[in-house]
């Protein structure tokens, strides 16, 4: 609706410019055709006319011109006003839409909780972005880029156009509440200085940090990095193994990212409420009753099993890696929260 009134605005100065010119060109050929001036003498009358600046006429003129020019005054004032008018009346709806859009992604940034911050929108930020919006993940994305605010504004993401390496940028963000945080500008510097930031303003909060060497790794790490993702490695590895292992590597690329598979991986965590609480693997049912195949289980204390065995316990707190089909991960999951 606002896109449909912006345009007639739009159409409505146009018009105005459009009848201006119409003024000037009836004012020059009027005065070419009265008093026999040249095109420029006429056009140059017409101006000074229909602006009312007072320089006096360029010769003598004849009463017909005379008349002439009194018409000419009133059409083109009347012109001039609506056309200023209108384009006054755009700058200021836009001016208060501007206000009313900043109100609003203010009380929106507000009103976040449990929210992940994602630092700088660039090729990585960007897919982060998509892939937590898609999850139906609250988020937040600070990038120091003017241009980046047209595309969030677009994907309807709250966001603070500023540098996130500032600490009032990071409260502002609502670093106090939110659940975790995400830091992938490009300075490996400015990331160590986010983490650092981020960790003193919530020591709770679960921090993931890009770096681009093993040796800022370490650092980050120590600065309260939860998790410290090295990009370059990762993406040389997985081309590595492309040659080496394909079949793998298909198979991973199949259950991790492709959306319209059906078998999927995910990550389910254990409630209180689970029925599956203190039940081992080969009498919860998982595989022979949902086909879900648990692939590790990770515990409460941070210890990871893979391949766990069929006597393996289901405890509250734990996470299942999971992989089957997506109606019996949902349902599983429903069961595992206690909801079921």
């Amino acid at each position: 609706m606002d896109g449909i009134v912006t345009s007639y605005r739009y159409k409505i100065i146009l018009r105005g410019f459009f009848t201006l010119l119409l003024v000037l060109c009836f004012g020059s050929i009027g005065y070419m055709v009265i008093e026999r001036w040249s095109f420029l003498e006429a056009l140059y009358m017409t101006v000074i006319t229909i602006t009312t600046v007072g320089y006096g006429e360029i010769r003598s003129i004849s009463e017909a011109g005379r008349v002439f020019t009194i018409a000419l005054i009133f059409l083109g004032m009347g012109i001039i006003g609506y056309t200023l008018g209108m384009l006054a009346q755009v700058m200021v709806e836009f001016q208060i839409r501007s206000i009313a859009g900043r109100r609003k992604l203010g009380l929106k940034i507000k009103a976040l909780k449990n929210h992940y911050i994602i630092c700088g929108y660039g090729r990585i930020g960007k897919v982060i972005a998509q892939e937590l919006k898609a999850k139906g993940i609250p988020l937040l994305v600070i990038d120091s880029n003017p241009e980046s605010k047209q595309i969030l504004e677009h994907q309807d993401i709250p966001y603070v156009v500023d540098d996130a390496t500032s600490e009032d940028v990071l409260l502002e963000a609502g670093i106090e509440r939110a659940k975790g945080l995400v830091t992938v500008v490009l300075s490996d510097a400015d990331n160590l200085f986010i983490t650092m930031t981020a960790r003193t303003l919530n020591p709770d909060l679960f921090i993931v940090s890009r770096a681009d060497s093993e040796t800022t790794q370490k650092k980050l790490l120590r600065a309260g990095a939860n998790r410290v993702v090295l990009p370059y490695l990762i993406g040389g590895q997985k081309m590595a193994h492309t040659i080496i292992k394909p079949a793998v590597t298909d198979f991973l690329e199949l259950t991790v990212h492709d959306k319209d598979i059906e078998l999927k991986m995910e990550e389910l965590i254990v409630g209180e409420g689970s029925k599956l609480n203190g039940v081992s693997l080969v009498d919860s049912g998982i595989r022979r009753d949902m086909n879900v195949i648990i692939v590790a289980i990770r515990k409460k204390g941070g210890q990871m099993t893979f391949n766990p065995s069929s006597q393996a316990r289901i405890e509250t707190g734990d996470t299942l890696i999971a992989l089957g089909h997506g109606h019996e991960l949902d349902r599983l999951a429903a069961m595992l929260s206690g909801h079921n």
